[in-house]
């Protein structure tokens, strides 16, 4: 077991209750869904963004673009480059 795992504590003040029944919090749909879509960053189609290349093959280049998902991009998107 590591050091990090050793000393964890459960939380006092945790309702199992309201876990195992599905109640748990007194937010509204509304308000998650709001406080969800405030922690995503939103990309528009067409939208250039930066990312770092995770891997390249013969069919596609999968890029980490720092959001929910990595961007899958053809590699007929990159036919003018010969080096690939």
């Amino acid at each position: 077991m590591s050091e990090l795992t050793k000393n964890v504590q459960p939380l006092q003040d945790f309702n199992w209750d309201e876990f195992e029944n599905g109640t748990v919090g007194t937010a509204s749909k509304e308000e998650l869904d709001k406080a969800y879509d405030e922690t995503l960053n939103k990309v528009a189609d067409h939208q250039v963004v930066d990312g770092k290349v995770i891997s390249v093959d013969k069919k596609e280049v999968v890029v980490n673009i720092g959001y929910k998902s990595d961007g899958i991009i053809p590699a007929s998107e990159f036919r003018y480059n010969t080096e690939m």
